[in-house]
C-alpha cells in the first residue's frame, strides 16, 4: 500500500472513530466525565482523531522496528559476523546475514557481496576496494533508511498540530465564555462555564496529543539512531579488515 494512500485512510478511520466516540459522549449522563468531555465542542473529535494517529503510527513503527531488527540478539549478530570476518569466512557471514534478515544484516550482506565480486574480478588495489565496499555501504542504507524513518516525520507534525488545535479550540472556548460575558444584565452563567469548559478541555486534550507524539517520535527516534550506530560500527570493521587483508 502506498504511503499517501495509507496516510488518507488512516486520517479518515481515525476522525470517523473519534467522530462516533465524541457523538456517543454527548449522550452520556450529564455527571459523567465523557459528557463532560464532550463540552468541549467539535474540536474535540479532531484532537481525539489526531490522538488516534499517533497511537496506530506508534503500532506501525513498533512492528516495522521489530522487523527491522530480525531474527535474535543483534549485538550478537554482530559479534558473530567479526568473528566469521576474522577467520576469513566470508560466505559463512553472508549466510548469517540472511539467516538474521535485518536491515543490519542487509547492509553487511551488501558489504560482502561486493568484496567476492572484486575477489572475483582480482582486484588487488586495496583503496580500491575499500572504496567500492564504502559505496556498497552507502547505497544499502540509502535503501534501509527510508523505511527505518517512515512516519516519524508523520509523528513529529502530529505532536505540533496537536498542540495548535488544542489552542484553537481554547480560544473558541474563551470567545465563548467572554460573549456570555457580555450579555446585559447578569452574565448567563451556563453558556460562560461551557465557554470556560471548552477552553479547558481543549487545552488539555491538545497537550496530551502533544506530548504523546513528542514522546512516541522521540522513543523510535532513538532506536533508529541506535540502528544506524550499530550499521556504521560494523560496516566499518568489516571494510576495515576486509580492506586492509587483515583476516586470519
Amino acid at each position: 500500500m502506498k504511503q499517501g494512500l495509507f496516510t488518507g485512510l488512516l486520517i479518515l478511520a481515525a476522525y470517523l472513530v473519534s467522530l462516533v466516540f465524541y457523538l456517543w459522549m454527548g449522550t452520556t449522563p450529564p455527571d459523567s466525565m465523557f459528557h463532560a468531555v464532550s463540552q468541549g465542542g467539535p474540536v474535540v473529535s479532531v484532537l481525539m482523531a489526531l490522538i488516534l494517529m499517533v497511537i496506530a503510527y506508534a503500532v506501525e513503527r513498533v512492528i516495522a522496528l521489530n522487523k527491522a531488527a530480525g531474527q535474535g540478539n543483534i549485538p550478537e549478530f554482530v559479534q558473530a559476523i567479526k568473528q566469521d570476518i576474522d577467520g576469513g569466512d566470508v560466505n559463512r557471514a553472508i549466510a548469517r546475514c540472511d539467516e538474521h534478515q535485518s536491515s543490519l544484516g542487509a547492509v553487511i550482506r551488501s558489504v560482502l557481496d561486493r568484496y567476492n565480486s572484486m575477489a572475483a574480478l582480482q582486484v588487488t588495489d586495496r583503496d580500491k576496494m575499500i572504496s567500492e565496499m564504502e559505496k556498497a555501504v552507502e547505497e544499502a542504507t540509502t535503501m534501509e533508511m527510508p523505511l527505518l524513518e517512515k512516519n516519524l516525520l508523520a509523528i513529529s507534525t502530529i505532536a505540533s498540530i496537536s498542540t495548535m488545535v488544542g489552542l484553537l479550540g481554547t480560544t473558541l472556548g474563551m470567545i465563548r465564555a467572554f460573549q456570555a460575558m457580555a450579555t446585559s444584565g447578569a452574565p448567563d452563567a451556563v453558556q460562560l462555564s461551557l465557554g470556560i469548559s471548552e477552553a479547558l478541555f481543549n487545552t488539555a486534550l491538545g497537550i496530551v496529543g502533544g506530548i504523546l507524539g513528542i514522546v512516541t517520535y522521540n522513543i523510535f527516534t532513538s532506536r533508529v539512531d541506535r540502528f544506524s550506530y550499530l550499521i556504521d560500527e560494523a560496516a566499518f570493521y568489516i571494510i576495515q579488515t576486509l580492506g586492509t587483508g587483515r583476516t586470519r
